[in-house]
């Protein structure tokens, strides 16, 4: 799923990314309101989270734009604001959900899939997925085997969540390192085997196996 973040304040900005990347989500950040506004209305993405107190055009100002535009787009707004006027003056412009500033990510998390669940009428990437054996649970980052927990590391979960969002497509090397971190200064493409081999080994009795293509990537599959 394609995030814009629009939000300001680097330290919170860089620290929504990394989690939202390991989440298995494909972030593009927005420091002030006329970026923000420029990304989402002239490309693509399934959901925009938005931070009302934006430089250069506040963050209300682009949210009745993009939702006069894109009516269909889910837009979700952080605010220090907590007050009743900016709460209804945020819903009122098209906000499909708000969340005040401090707040824990995994509620921002959760909030964020139930928008993608209502857009897209559950027709998208489940909360809770079962392929084989294996139940794989988004909400509660929880997976197990025949009703057995297993426990997967964060590098071994966005692995996990992007092979089976990738079901029957070759997942690239290049893929799995970018969920892993946007900065391609810190991607290490030879780690990815030893990642791969670990979370074989722990689905097996699975019924789901990873099957290396040569020169491709990985392919996550279902056994007979």
């Amino acid at each position: 799923m394609k995030l814009l973040l629009a939000e300001d304040d680097t330290i919170l900005a860089d620290a929504l990314t990394s989690n939202l990347k390991a989440s298995g989500f494909d972030v593009e950040v927005a420091a002030n309101g006329a970026v923000a506004e420029y990304l989402l209305l002239r490309h693509d993405f399934d959901i925009g989270v938005l931070d009302l107190g934006l430089p250069l055009v506040d963050g209300l100002t682009v949210l009745k734009k993009v939702c006069a535009t894109k009516p269909g787009l889910p837009m979700m707004v952080l605010t220090a604001l907590d007050g009743m006027e900016q709460r209804v003056a945020g819903l009122n412009a098209g906000a499909d959900d708000y969340l005040t500033k401090p707040f824990d990510f995994p509620e921002l998390e959760a909030r964020i899939r139930a928008l993608l669940r209502r857009a897209h009428g559950n027709t998208g990437t489940a909360a809770v997925q079962q392929t084989g054996l294996l139940r794989f649970d988004r909400e509660a980052r929880r997976a197990s085997i025949d009703r057995t927990p297993i426990e997967l590391s964060p590098r071994e979960w966005t692995l996990l969540d992007l092979l089976l969002t990738q079901r029957d497509r070759v997942v690239t090397k290049e893929q799995i390192a970018q969920g892993w971190t946007p900065d391609p200064n810190e991607q290490n493409l030879g780690s990815i085997e030893v990642y791969i081999h670990r979370l074989r080994r722990k689905l097996e009795g699975s019924m789901v196996s990873i099957r290396t293509v040569r020169g491709l990537g990985y392919l996550l599959e279902t056994e007979p």
